[in-house]
């Protein structure tokens, strides 16, 4: 499966993307909202989670320490704006980075398909357009992809998550 990324709307500051994945949407939801199993995909390969932790309602907190294959760790905090079981999902930085990536409002949205396939769509909303641009040429996209790329394989290893 292939994700589709449009990150030049001169509409809205946002980077969009799209992807359908084998497998149920309840499934899919909670590999994304169930901080053992997010722990598993999230990040680009070679990625590791040390820490997941998600109380997933709204106002609630998202924290996640990331490891790079090199051993650098950040760390991501995030609170969650929209939590509707399982169609949508939403977060935004809770704390931004010195010299780090922009502060996105992510929205997922989750289509069941009716043939046990689920579409994923995500809106990552910027508070600008110069915002958004450096997202992008810090490489969100292709991050993300990568993600969603051991998200996907983690769908299918998985006895339905």
């Amino acid at each position: 499966m292939t994700t589709q990324i449009d990150q030049n709307s001169t509409e809205k500051p946002v980077i969009t993307m799209s992807r359908v994945f084998d497998a149920p949407r309840d499934v899919v939801w909670k590999a994304w909202t169930d901080p053992k199993h997010v722990a598993q995909w999230w990040g680009g390969e070679g990625f590791t989670s040390p820490v997941c932790e998600m109380d997933v309602r709204v106002g609630g907190a998202w924290h996640q320490i990331m490891q790079f294959p090199d051993g650098t760790k950040i760390t991501m905090d995030f609170v969650y704006t929209e939590v509707d079981p399982p169609k949508r999902l939403s977060w935004r930085n809770a704390v931004t980075q010195p010299n780090g990536p922009p502060s996105l409002l992510q929205t997922l949205s989750f289509e069941d398909l009716g043939d046990g396939r689920t579409k994923w769509d995500l809106v990552a909303l910027a508070e600008s357009f110069e915002q958004r641009d450096i997202a992008a040429r810090m490489g969100f996209a292709g991050m993300v992809t990568q993600g969603l790329d051991r998200l996907a394989k983690h769908l299918a290893a998985a006895e339905r998550v």
